[in-house]
C-alpha cells in the first residue's frame, strides 16, 4: 500500500522496496539503540517483521519503521527514523500514523515501544506513559561488544 505525501515524499509498506543498505547505515551508525548492529541482523529483522514501512523522497529511502507482532493481539514499534535533513516536516507523524492505522495490523489493540528522546512524536499518535503494570528484562551484551 502506497501513499503519496506530496513534494516527492511517499510512504510504502512493500517490504521488497526497503533499501536494506540504507536502513543498516542509519541504524548501525546513527541510531543510539542500534549502534553496531550487523547487516545480517538488520536483514533478518526486516524479513521477520510483521510490517515495515518505508518513507521515500524521490525514490530514495529517508525513513523507516518496523513492526514486530504476533499479528493477533500485540505489536511493538521498532527502528523508527527519519533522516535529519528531512525532519521538521511532520513526516515522522505521517510515517507512524500510516504504520499504526493502515494495512494488516489495524485490529491490534495493544502497542508498545521504547524511546529515549521522541516522546512527543509518539504522544501525537496516541502513545502514553506506561503504568505500573509494565515490566521489562534486558539481556545486554558485555560492554564493547556489538549486538548479535
Amino acid at each position: 500500500m502506497r501513499r503519496d505525501l506530496g513534494d516527492g515524499y511517499e510512504l510504502d509498506d512493500d517490504p521488497t522496496r526497503v533499501d536494506h543498505g540504507a536502513v543498516h547505515r542509519f541504524l548501525s551508525t546513527e541510531a543510539y539503540w542500534a549502534i553496531g548492529r550487523s547487516r545480517e541482523v538488520v536483514d533478518a529483522t526486516i524479513a521477520d517483521a510483521a510490517r515495515v514501512v518505508g518513507l521515500y523522497h524521490d525514490r530514495e529511502q529517508v525513513g523507516f519503521v518496523r513492526i514486530v507482532s504476533d499479528r493477533h493481539t500485540v505489536a511493538y514499534v521498532a527502528d523508527v527514523y527519519v533522516l535529519a535533513e528531512h525532519r521538521g516536516r511532520g513526516l515522522g507523524v505521517k510515517l507512524m500514523e500510516f504504520a499504526l492505522t493502515e494495512g494488516s495490523l489495524t485490529h491490534i489493540r495493544k502497542w508498545g515501544l521504547h524511546t529515549r528522546d521522541a516522546h512527543e512524536l509518539y504522544r501525537r499518535v496516541g502513545f502514553g506513559d506506561p503504568d505500573g503494570r509494565y515490566m521489562e528484562r534486558w539481556n545486554l551484551p558485555p560492554a564493547g561488544e556489538p549486538e548479535t
